[in-house]
């Protein structure tokens, strides 16, 4: 394994990587030097398995911090960025970002014997999955916590263009994510950021798995994609690490497919 990021003071920041793409981008950053601290919500009786998971990033010998916290309110989000400022140091500074948040309501347009999908619903998950990379970039970005040469990355589906039933909230904060990262990638361009977002292929994580019909959809996939198989929180990893390499700081604005061409087809 080569550690590239190695003793350059390089952190990865994610919000959400506690479990499925955010935690695998987690281990793998680290896994080739770059330090890691980790922002998620998970209930006390997750704890354990939790830092089973995260006790693998720490054997990786990187420096490793998680924050247990919610990352969308205003006045916990400036307490964290202090934080960020005594872990980093004065030496340290976020080379990537990392907006795997799986915060939405799945709810039906219509229906006779469950709750239907209302404009607070489509407010909390539009805010969280997508605004709030928005406002995490704009607090880093004040407080001075970013690289000279630094990586904004986040988390779409192909849920961003086609209808899913039950997925009309995630469906219009993908679509919203993705232009809120294209403007990223031109207003913050001037001070070295770049930002992309991924378009995963279906991928059997605990999110998917929350969505109505999700065995469907990956008994579709498995047959569309030209691999035959599902896409892994790994393979998705590994294509953050490459985007966060400096060899790939002339990608930006970009949706990028990692699917094994489950797209094409």
């Amino acid at each position: 394994m080569i550690n590239e990021f190695q003793n350059k003071n390089y952190w990865a920041l994610i919000l959400g990587g506690s479990s499925g793409l955010g935690l695998a981008t987690a281990k793998t950053l680290a896994q080739h030097g770059m330090n890691i601290c980790i922002i998620h919500r998970n209930p006390r009786a997750q704890k354990d398995s939790i830092e089973t998971e995260f006790d693998t990033i720490r054997n990786t010998g990187v420096q490793f911090k998680a924050f247990n916290a919610d990352a969308f309110k205003i006045e916990k989000r400036n307490e964290l960025i202090s934080e960020l400022k005594e872990l980093c140091g004065a030496e340290g500074r976020i080379r990537t970002l990392v907006h795997s948040v799986a915060k939405g309501n799945l709810k039906p347009m219509l229906s006779e014997d469950q709750p239907i999908l209302s404009t607070d619903d489509f407010n909390l998950t539009i805010n969280a999955m997508a605004i709030s990379l928005y406002d995490w970039t704009q607090a880093i970005f004040e407080a001075k916590l970013f690289a000279n040469d630094a990586r904004i990355i986040s988390f779409t589906s192909e849920g961003n263009t086609k209808a899913w039933k039950n997925y009309a909230a995630v469906s219009a904060a993908k679509v919203t994510l993705e232009a809120i990262t294209r403007n990223i990638a031109l207003e913050f361009a001037p001070f070295g950021i770049r930002a992309n977002c991924i378009q995963a292929g279906v991928t059997d994580t605990a999110s998917l798995r929350m969505i109505p019909g999700s065995e469907e959809l990956k008994a579709h996939s498995l047959k569309r994609n030209p691999f035959k198989r599902l896409t892994t929180p790994e393979d998705v990893a590994n294509v953050v690490y490459l985007l966060s390499k400096d060899e790939a700081s002339w990608i930006n604005g970009c949706v990028i497919p990692v699917d094994g061409g489950e797209h094409i087809s």
